[in-house]
């Protein structure tokens, strides 16, 4: 699967946001909510994970809600569980629930705190990811208009799937755009119309349709004070996930 390239276009343009690492760091340089993604890159079985989990800036994850596609089938539960930051920036952390299990990962966080780039620790397991501060913003359907531009990769039914395109989202509800497919080397370009929603915890969905196509449906989490929204999809039979930006 493509998914591998997924991870190093997130993962870069995360770090060039970031910057470099600090000096120094603590747990409290990791405080607040935010929105992760992880998955296993070209593993047999592929799974996906989207969340979101509250840092308390001492070591606890007080809460966390997570969306997993794994081989296709869709789950979803709650989490907690807790985080250690060295003074070198590097850490472990803990997700309790996750999955149905208990994982462990080794972190690396950047200088402002606003993200850190994750890996599972745990035998026989290859979920590489990163974390995303949700940041300033109010989310909701608040009426403003706002232009993403999409990046989406994974597959369908095990064929190579992915999606290039700028949306727009009206602020009421509604999207509108165009988008680029690709499903097995085969290239279609295509107007989009849809719908989403945006609860007041940056948490929602977004449903795409494509002209004279079938409708796909994702869950969303917002991060970086509102100009990026991460997404996975939610339909059966896929492993495609990614980012929209501003």
């Amino acid at each position: 699967m493509n998914f591998q390239k997924l991870c190093i276009i997130l993962l870069f343009a995360a770090v060039g946001a970031g910057g470099s690492a600090s000096a120094t760091c603590t747990n409290a340089s990791l405080k607040g909510v935010f929105g992760y993604l992880h998955g296993r890159p070209g593993a047999d079985p592929a799974s996906v994970t989207l969340g979101q989990l509250t840092l308390d800036g001492q070591g606890k994850i007080t809460s966390g809600v997570w969306t997993e596609t794994y081989i296709g089938t869709l789950y979803n539960g709650t989490m907690t569980g807790k985080y250690l930051i060295a003074k070198n920036c590097t850490g472990t952390m803990t997700l309790v629930g996750e999955d149905d299990s208990t994982d462990h990962y080794n972190i690396y966080v950047n200088a402002g705190g606003n993200m850190f780039q994750m890996i599972e620790d745990d035998p026989d397991s290859n979920q590489p990811g990163f974390g995303l501060a949700q940041g300033t913003v109010k989310c909701g359907l608040s009426g403003t208009t706002s232009v993403l531009t999409t990046n989406l990769l994974g597959n369908i039914s095990g064929e190579v799937a992915d999606t290039v395109g700028q949306v727009t989202l009206n602020g009421k509800g509604k999207i509108s755009g165009n988008e680029t497919f690709t499903l097995n080397g085969n290239v279609t370009k295509s107007a989009v119309t849809g719908t989403y929603t945006e609860s007041s915890n940056c948490t929602g969905t977004w449903q795409v349709t494509p002209k004279g196509g079938t409708a796909s449906n994702f869950n969303t989490v917002v991060v970086n004070g509102g100009k990026e929204v991460l997404l996975l999809e939610t339909d059966s039979d896929t492993i495609t996930a990614g980012n929209a930006q501003e």
